[in-house]
């Protein structure tokens, strides 16, 4: 069986936690990146995986998704977070999302989501800890964010972003993490194409809903497979690479 690594789930928001971590075990996923979006995520992230009954190992990751901005919680959760950023082994997940028309016709709400990423960027370089970055819609300014800052360790999940900001995120040594929508999302599927095996996270983004389907940290294996035939490389072979990536980048003890 493949030993994996779920780079991004959401475990707050999957119903039948314990099943889906026991099917995610069964099929070979030894550990789970469960990132943080608001206050709440947060203190779930870093409760659940306190928990030793689970059968694999679950590691927090804390942050404000660019949805989650609430200016009356900022502050607080800024606070909360960098108050427990020695126990999470990322930042994230944070970033930036012009995708939808009020944001990107919004100055006010580019400028909030712009300063709150620079925050943890600068807390990323502080504390010598990886970022896990959202950036659907704003992939140039996220990385070119990224690399100003000096930060030197970067996932974009699910990276879906043009050829020549992608080119600057591998120049940099960024990752990139490969979701179930390898299977079938063109520009996921060409970023996948272009990102060297020694770039790539699997991911699952759990329990994002992939064409009608609820994913959880078992479909893993979609994110395996689909990598693989786009790579033309056996299965075992990325599932090691990934593996391998994953514990590096986020200094896990698997």
């Amino acid at each position: 069986m493949f030993r994996l690594v779920d780079a991004h789930a959401h475990l707050e928001d999957i119903s039948d936690l314990e099943g889906a971590i026991r099917r995610a075990a069964d099929a070979g996923v030894v550990a789970i990146i469960t990132a943080g979006s608001d206050h709440h995520s947060c203190r779930f992230a870093l409760n659940v995986s306190k928990k030793e009954s689970y059968g694999l190992a679950i590691f927090p990751a804390l942050g404000i998704h660019p949805w989650s901005l609430n200016k009356e919680e900022i502050e607080p959760t800024l606070s909360f977070i960098e108050s427990n950023i020695k126990e999470a082994v990322s930042i994230g997940e944070v970033g930036l999302d012009y995708w939808y028309r009020e944001v990107r016709k919004d100055p006010e709400k580019k400028r909030l989501q712009q300063d709150l990423f620079r925050s943890f960027l600068d807390m990323a370089k502080r504390y010598d800890k990886p970022i896990i970055i959202h950036s659907r819609g704003a992939w140039k300014d996220s990385v070119e964010m990224t690399a100003e800052a000096e930060v030197r360790n970067a996932v974009f999940h699910w990276f879906t972003g043009p050829d020549d900001t992608l080119r600057k995120l591998l120049e940099h040594g960024y990752f990139v993490s490969a979701t179930p929508a390898a299977e079938y999302s063109k520009e996921h599927r060409s970023v996948i194409e272009k990102t060297p095996l020694e770039n790539l996270l699997l991911e699952t983004d759990s329990p994002v809903n992939y064409r009608g389907i609820e994913a959880e940290p078992a479909h893993l294996v979609k994110s395996l497979s689909a990598v693989a035939k786009l790579k033309e490389m056996a299965e075992n072979r990325v599932a090691e690479e990934t593996t391998e990536n994953a514990s590096r980048l986020f200094r896990l003890s698997i």
